[in-house]
């Protein structure tokens, strides 16, 4: 079995997205899907199971904040936040979370030899910042499953207003590192995404006298 797994597309669904879906027989979203047509046009591709994310309003309260099934023997559990996945992941397989934007795979090891599957399929929607588009393919059967990244072409100019935004995060980020501040503190104090936090605190701290210019240089604004 085929399964598509995809994630925060806010309300765009491209058609690279559609045609790597097709011959899935299943597909997985895992939040911030932003409207009910994008799930419509999924229904016509594959079965659908989907849960809420932190930007799916009203229109989605019948969604679920997660999903726990089986497929093939293996146990999946999938919700929008890595925060939000149980902290016992021993009973699971394969644990699915978003959210981030950024694509992720690791094999979570158990005492009993046993490994679940930790996979954030990245963003497929509109692109951030410098990050790329991405999905990915999780193939289960008999004898085990297997992940499968796929990145998207996209040729979209990154717009001037995340740009700005971009500047902004960085001079705040010097600004607090050459205090002393950890990039989860700086992340938590002005609601930014720590990943993101923690890159250029990194870029800062690697690259002595870089400036604001060249750190969005090396991320490739």
């Amino acid at each position: 079995m085929k399964i598509g797994v995809i994630s925060d597309t806010h309300d765009l669904l491209r058609p690279e997205v559609t045609e790597q879906l097709k011959g899935c027989e299943m597909i997985l979203h895992s939040g911030d899907i932003c409207s009910r047509e994008i799930l419509a046009q999924l229904e016509q591709i594959a079965p659908v199971k989907a849960v809420r994310g932190n930007k799916d309003g009203k229109w989605a309260e019948d969604l679920p904040t997660f999903v726990d099934f089986e497929l093939y023997g293996q146990r999946i559990y999938m919700t929008h936040k890595k925060k939000e996945l149980p902290r016992n992941l021993k009973p699971y397989d394969v644990v699915i979370a978003g959210h981030t934007h950024q694509y992720a795979v690791a094999w979570v090891p158990h005492s009993n030899r046993k490994m679940t599957l930790y996979l954030n399929p990245g963003s497929c929607g509109p692109r951030r910042f410098y990050q790329p588009v991405t999905m990915a393919i999780l193939e289960v059967n008999t004898s085990g499953l297997r992940a499968g990244r796929i990145d998207l072409p996209h040729n979209e100019p990154v717009p001037q207003a995340e740009i700005d935004d971009l500047h902004h995060q960085i001079e705040t980020v010097i600004r607090l590192t050459e205090k002393g501040k950890t990039p989860a503190e700086i992340a938590e104090k002005h609601h930014w995404d720590p990943a993101l936090m923690k890159q250029i605190a990194r870029l800062y701290v690697t690259h002595p006298g870089v400036t604001v210019d060249g750190i969005m240089r090396k991320m490739g604004i």
